[in-house]
Parts: C-alpha cells; sequence; structure tokens
C-alpha cells in the first residue's frame, strides 16, 4: 500500500502574530512553526496502516526550507521519505494543484491530509485535489479502515456520524479522533536523518498576492453585572450584544 500524507508548516497557535511592510508581509520572527494539527492525526492514521498492512508513507510539504524541521518530524514519527515542493503556500488552489501534479502518476492509493489547516482554515485542499486527480474525496474523516482496496470511515455531519464505504483510490481530510497523535522516540530522530527528503520546483504559477493583512480587533472590555440586577443584563443584550 503506498500512502502519500499531505503535510502543512503552520504557526503554532501560542505564537505571537504580527506583520511588516506595511502589513504586507507576515513577521516569521520569533513564531514558532509546526505540522499542521489535523495533518498530525492524518499521519499517524498512515503510519498505524502501514504498521499493520504493509507498504510505504511519503510525506509531501508544499512550502520554503524552514518547513524542513516540521518534515522531519515527520519522518521521525514513521513516514519512510519526503518531498518538499519548493514554493510558499499562497492559496489552496495553487497548493492543491502542486500536490495532484506530483501525485498523479505515483501509483498513490490513500492520500490524507488534515481536514483544514490551522492558518488558512480553507478546508477545500482534498476536495480540489480529488476533482484534479479524479478521484473521490472526504472530509473529515473520523475513523478510517481498509481492508484490501476496501474502506469503511465515519465521516462527522451536523447532529451525528456519517458512515460510509468506497474503494481505493482515494483522498481523505482527516481529523480527530481518527488516530492518536505520535511523539518521534529517539530511535525515530536518529533514523530520520538519513530518509531521504526530495527538493522539487514547483509545477505551475503562483496566481493570487497578499494585498495586505490586518488582525482582528481587540476585545472589548468584560462588564460585570450583579446577580441581582437582571433588568440591566437583559438592556446590554438588546443594546450593545444585539442578542436579543
Amino acid at each position: 500500500m503506498k500512502i502519500l500524507v499531505c503535510i502543512s508548516s503552520v504557526p503554532d497557535t501560542t505564537s505571537k502574530v504580527s506583520f511588516e511592510a506595511d502589513n504586507t508581509v507576515f513577521n516569521k520572527a520569533g513564531v514558532q512553526y509546526i505540522i499542521g494539527p489535523y495533518d498530525d492525526y492524518a499521519l499517524a492514521r498512515a503510519v498505524e496502516l502501514k504498521e499493520a498492512n504493509g507498504g510505504t508513507v511519503t510525506v509531501l510539504n508544499v512550502g520554503g526550507a524552514d518547513a524542513e524541521p516540521q518534515i522531519r518530524k515527520a519522518l521521525a514519527i514513521g513516514a519512510d521519505d519526503a518531498v518538499r515542493i519548493d514554493a510558499e503556500p499562497t492559496d489552496s488552489y495553487f497548493v492543491a494543484s502542486e500536490i495532484a501534479n506530483y501525485a498523479k502518476d505515483k501509483g498513490f492509493d490513500l492520500i490524507l491530509m488534515g481536514r483544514e489547516t490551522t492558518d488558512y482554515n480553507s478546508g477545500v485542499v482534498h476536495g480540489m485535489v480529488g476533482e484534479m486527480l479524479g478521484l473521490p474525496s472526504f472530509s473529515p474523516v473520523m475513523e478510517l479502515t481498509v481492508d484490501g482496496s476496501a474502506v469503511k470511515m465515519s465521516r462527522e455531519i451536523e447532529g451525528g456520524k456519517e458512515k460510509i464505504e468506497t474503494t481505493l483510490p482515494a483522498v481523505f481530510g482527516c481529523q480527530e479522533p481518527i488516530a492518536e497523535w505520535k511523539i518521534p522516540n529517539m530511535r525515530g530522530i536518529m533514523s530520520a536523518r538519513t530518509k531521504p527528503l526530495s527538493v522539487i520546483p514547483a509545477s505551475g504559477e503562483i496566481l493570487t498576492s497578499v494585498a495586505n493583512y490586518e488582525l482582528p480587533p481587540a476585545k472589548g472590555a468584560c462588564k460585570m453585572i450583579d446577580a441581582d440586577d437582571a433588568g440591566s443584563l437583559i438592556k446590554l443584550l438588546q443594546t450593545e450584544a444585539k442578542v436579543l
């Protein structure tokens, strides 16, 4: 079984975000980067499937050289090899087209990725990749089992879960609790140093650019209302919060 896991390199949510060059450039100074949390679930499930069924796991990242620590971590967790497409992941279409162009002639049985990245939160790359490759795509997948070419999964829908069966190959956008995050052990960290990591140029052109960034408005001050003063609370909910 050949599995492709697409991972993103995203800022840790505890990092302080700022911009420079008149708010047109994201300031990476002092920002800690991690594997996208949903991508971590996809990677963990891929490693479990490889251990249970045999095969290989290839990690793919669209990004710059600064993403290589996250790629090496993925190798330490259990991926066999990795590829970095040397380009900034500026928009969903560009990322999806680069993934599809790479994967189209490689014979992957499964293409796994997170349901969305935590920096852009678009949640559309898996669907685009599936369409570009002519494969079915499913998201957000919470459970995934493989028996030969048969796949069973459960997907989160409004108000419950949806049980689906399909056949390989297919594309899946993953989320918890599809697997538990895996932490690299010392053996994995040492072996990751010698596992192949190929860097290839982008196959297409970037069609979008950033006009500017802006931070969300600061949170308003918290108003404390006496527990016995229901009238004032109702008035504030009507006039300021406008929820009544």
